[in-house]
This record gives structure tokens, C-alpha cells and sequence, in this order.
């Protein structure tokens, strides 16, 4: 069984007529991806636990990409590395839209840019697989995808790219999950390099992930 686990940083707001956190929204909106077969879902789960352990973080509370500090930023960055060096076939993706460029016909239904954002990356990582567990949070996923994104994605795959994988939605809490811990903060990362210019986290890891952008040019 490959897993693969969603979440995002920004918004899918379009008040751009205000700064970013005064009033206005996010510029661009951040979809980050882990994929990896079961046996190898420990690993990043691993970096989650020794994380809070370095900065006080409890057990009972999230780690959160926002909450960190920028040092603490950019050696979770370093980390995530060399793990995806020691172990290749753990997958990291995202997808950056560019939201100020986002005609505005796409505008009235997020939805939709929602589920095209994540088919621009999963079906290239996922169809090899028979069988695949697709779990983004579902408080994370703020418009109103759900099952619908998992049906898309599934005809996706079956008849767009001839893959007989099966899609199963897991969606599961962030607090319930360090997968979804884990990709809270690389989404973050790749997020704040296009929102706030914060480059040294994401100078580390980027190259060792995936990286897409939508509507930049």
C-alpha cells in the first residue's frame, strides 16, 4: 500500500486589494504531497517526534510550519534532506499557484483549481501502485473536495493515464497524524519562499522534492 498525505499553506481567499495578514489574502497557495509506500512512513513520523523533542514541543500539540522559528526552519529543512538522500524512494512534492494570475472564472469555484493542483502532481508518483491510501486533513482542505477530489483524481488515473491504481480516502486530523505534521511544515517551506521570500529553508530542501508551479507566467 503507497500512502500519500496533503496539506497545504496559504489561503484560497482572493482579497488583494489589502496587504497579506492585514486585511488581505494569501498571494499564493501551497499543496505539499508525501508519498511512500508503508514500510517507509516511519521515517518522516521519526523527524516529526525528534523535532518537538528539540524545541519543547508536548506530545499533545502539533508541530505547525507556522510556529517555527526560522533556525528551527531551516535544520528541519537540512533533516528532511538527508532523509530523503538515505531513503529515495520517500517522495516530496508541491504545487505553488500563483493566485493574483488565477483568471476569474476559475475564481468561482476553488474547488476545482483545488483538485487540478493536486492531479498536476499525485497521478506521475501513485500509478505504479495497486493500491494507494490518500489521506489529506480534512480541516485542512478548506473548500468542499473531499470525496469529490478522490473521485477526479480516480477517473484521473484510470482513464487520463490508463493506471488500474485504486484511490482510497483516508483523510485523517493533523493532530492525529505526524505524516500530515510533517508535510504541514514542508508546505510551509515552499510556501514562505514564495509568499515572504524565506530562502534558506527552502534552498535546502527543494532540490531533493518536486517542485510545480501554476499560473506564474
Amino acid at each position: 500500500m503507497r500512502h500519500v498525505f496533503l496539506d497545504e499553506a496559504g489561503d484560497l481567499g482572493w482579497t488583494f486589494h489589502r496587504p497579506y495578514r492585514h486585511g488581505g489574502s494569501s498571494r499564493y497557495l501551497t499543496l505539499g504531497m508525501l508519498v511512500a509506500d508503508q514500510d517507509l512512513c516511519k521515517h518522516p513520523k521519526r523527524l516529526v517526534k525528534r523535532s518537538c523533542g528539540s524545541h519543547d514541543i508536548s506530545s499533545s500539540r502539533e508541530l505547525k510550519g507556522s510556529n517555527l522559528s526560522q533556525s528551527a526552519t531551516v535544520e528541519f529543512a537540512r533533516q528532511a534532506s538527508e532523509m530523503l538522500v538515505r531513503w529515495p524512494l520517500i517522495s516530496l512534492l508541491s504545487i505553488t499557484v500563483n493566485k493574483q494570475r488565477v483568471q476569474p472564472h476559475i475564481r468561482t469555484d476553488p474547488n476545482k483549481l483545488y483538485n487540478y493542483m493536486v492531479n498536476l502532481c499525485l497521478p506521475d508518483v501513485v500509478m505504479s501502485a495497486p493500491q494507494v491510501a490518500f489521506s489529506p486533513d480534512p480541516r485542512s482542505v478548506k473548500v468542499a473536495s473531499g470525496q469529490s477530489m478522490v473521485d477526479y483524481l480516480q477517473t484521473q488515473l484510470w482513464f487520463q493515464h490508463n493506471a488500474a491504481t485504486i484511490l482510497h480516502h483516508m483523510p485523517v486530523e493533523s493532530h492525529q497524524s505526524l505524516a500530515i505534521q510533517f508535510v504541514d511544515v514542508v508546505a510551509h517551506i515552499v510556501w514562505s519562499f514564495h509568499e515572504d521570500a524565506q530562502r534558506d529553508a527552502y534552498r535546502l530542501l527543494s532540490p531533493r522534492m518536486i517542485c510545480k508551479q501554476l499560473f506564474f507566467a
